[in-house]
């Protein structure tokens, strides 16, 4: 599906693990550069990770199919690639934004490509038109091909389009500002914004040609509809945008992106000035989709402990000292407990397959990782730790979660796990009731580790003592199974040695 003869459309691929979409983060190449074969031309981040795309194709960048914000599909066209000779002029679009003043556009956005088009899952709130007045689209919002006119947005038959730079995707020209709907009798139908004022007292969608300003409006919960823009034509510039951030927010320009949400609905408050409105998608979304259903499908029970953690303090600094060029973590011997308490009580490394009616054991352990990072909490996945040596299982936990953190893990890392461990501890609380990791039965979890005191051979004394925690599926093991795997890893925590025994 190419845009002109001699193009190459380069579709989203296919990320894996089910991935159906991704969102665009940052383009890193603009319209008219040169790219090699295997060039990453796009950031973009899925459900699971950030994920640098590279162009099979070489040739010279003519469209860029989306803006930094928006959502893709898989197979949609992401960027079209021209010969080097039969590359058309790639700045004419650029100039008609300069002409614009709102910075930077980037071709194909907001153009139909099937179900395509803005994240739907940040929807935001415009002043409705009176009825029966004309509504007129801006450049970067026209509905998609095929899509029914809005009453009132045609033209009269025979309206002249204005010639410029087709948008990629689009039939429309570039240079103008035209809704592209179609007239009663089948011709287009247009309506030039720049050459004609707008009628006193009508109420038109607001003119923004740049996705980045409409982002901006977004993360601000401004509302675009109540600004006027001081490019041409009436176009919302960022600079008129940065103005109105900077001003005491009015009421009605600040209103909470709630889809569906009636403003009259009783009990339901918008955003007030002041407030803060965070959008509920990417990893966010993703976390709240799964801990979500992971709560009405899993009857979960947590069950915890208070362990004396003195002794495998002490192994862990003998074994460092013994060879410190491979320190071994805490998190390490944790996971190494874990694989033992785990070989001894395989029903709590199996998920419910709710579909087939059946409990599935697994073969291998997949040791899931809680981490926080600056785009939420993730659980990178250690395949087949059962078969790693103490000192790998520390080397790989550390690379794991160093690369989890820089968010620089394929989405394969990240899916697939089959029980996870989770050091809470690190926040500096003591205990949790933590949220099983959908679709697996268990989860570890460890609080901090504090100096207590401690009944030791019937003298108080003062030891290194933490809280540990398992929360489990009720549905693949009782309470027999579960409290034995706990007091196991009690038992191993207090007293390392017992480990030799299961190794």
């Amino acid at each position: 599906m190419s845009t002109a003869v001699g193009t190459r459309d380069f579709l989203l691929p296919d990320l894996g693990e089910g991935l159906s979409e991704a969102e665009i983060v940052e383009w890193r190449v603009a319209v008219g550069d040169v790219v090699t074969v295997d060039q990453t031309v796009v950031e973009v981040e899925t459900a699971k990770a950030v994920v640098d795309v590279p162009c099979p194709y070489a040739g010279r960048v003519v469209a860029l199919h989306g803006a930094a914000g928006e959502v893709r599909p898989v197979g949609q066209p992401l960027i079209t690639i021209a010969p080097l000779d039969d590359a058309p002029d790639p700045h004419a679009t650029y100039r008609e934004e300069e002409r614009a003043g709102s910075g930077n556009v980037l071709i194909g956005y907001g153009t139909g490509h099937g179900g395509t088009g803005r994240r739907r899952r940040r929807p935001r709130l415009a002043l409705a038109p009176e009825p029966g007045t004309p509504v007129t689209a801006d450049l970067a919002s026209g509905p998609a091909a095929g899509s029914p006119a809005p009453v009132g947005s045609q033209a009269p038959a025979g309206s002249p389009v204005p010639a410029g730079p087709v948008l990629a995707g689009s039939s429309r020209p570039a240079g103008s500002v035209s809704a592209g709907l179609s007239a009663p009798n089948g011709t287009a139908a247009s309506a030039d914004r720049t050459a004609e004022p707008e009628p006193t007292g009508v109420q038109s969608a607001p003119l923004v040609i740049s996705p980045i300003v409409r982002r901006l409006a977004k993360e601000h919960g401004i509302d675009l509809a109540s600004l006027r823009g001081t490019g041409p034509g009436g176009v919302i510039r960022r600079a008129d945008l940065d103005a109105a951030v900077a001003a005491p927010a009015a009421p009605a320009a600040r209103l909470a992106a709630v889809p569906d949400a009636p403003a009259a609905h009783v009990g339901l408050a918008l955003a007030g000035d002041g407030d803060t409105v965070i959008p509920l998608t990417g990893i966010r979304k993703v976390i709240a989709d799964k801990l979500s259903r992971s709560r009405r499908e899993i009857p979960e029970v947590t069950i915890w402990v208070d362990v004396d953690a003195t002794g495998l303090l002490e192994t862990r600094a003998a074994i460092n000292a013994a060879t410190p060029d491979t320190p071994v973590s805490i998190l390490a011997l944790l996971a190494r407990i874990c694989l033992s308490g785990l070989r001894k009580y395989p029903q709590l490394n199996a998920h419910v397959d709710t579909e087939g009616q059946r409990i599935v054991q697994s073969a291998g352990v997949h040791l899931g990782i809680a981490a926080q990072t600056d785009r939420g909490l993730v659980v990178p996945v250690l395949r087949d730790a059962q078969r790693l040596t103490t000192r790998e299982l520390a080397a790989a936990l550390a690379e794991t979660t160093a690369a989890a953190r820089a968010g620089t893990l394929p989405p394969a890392r990240l899916t697939g796990g089959t029980f996870t461990l989770n050091n809470y501890g690190v926040f500096g609380v003591d205990g949790s009731t933590p949220i099983i990791n959908h679709p697996e039965a268990a989860l570890l979890g460890v609080g901090r580790i504090v100096d207590k005191p401690w009944v030791v051979d019937g003298q108080l004394a003062v030891r290194k003592v933490t809280q540990i925690s398992l929360t489990f599926d009720h549905r693949v093991c009782d309470g027999g199974v579960a409290g034995g795997f706990l007091r196991h890893v009690a038992d191993c925590v207090e007293q390392p040695a017992l480990l030799v025994a299961n190794v």
